[in-house]
């Protein structure tokens, strides 16, 4: 089911006010990584630095390294906040 042109804009609305990531940075984001295959290890980093420098968080090797494995392990946790 999709949702209207409001209801994405209210989503999107909803993500910058708490995370001052602006839409047109999401979606850029996922088009970057469409079609890509996640289970690559080389491209999940990517995707790790780059959602950090999205929120302003610099994502040391240590806690680039747990996030791999909670996702190889199918193991994160329901708040992504708390991995970042």
């Amino acid at each position: 089911k999709y949702m209207s042109k409001n209801q994405n804009d209210s989503i999107f609305e909803k993500v910058e006010s708490k995370t001052n990531v602006k839409k047109d940075d999401i979606v850029k984001l996922a088009k970057s990584i469409s079609g890509k295959d996640l289970n690559d290890e080389k491209n999940l980093r990517k995707l790790i630095k780059d959602v950090g420098k999205l929120v302003g968080r610099d994502v040391g090797k240590e806690k680039e390294e747990k996030i791999i494995q909670a996702i190889k392990k199918d193991k994160l946790p329901k708040d992504l906040k708390n991995i970042m």
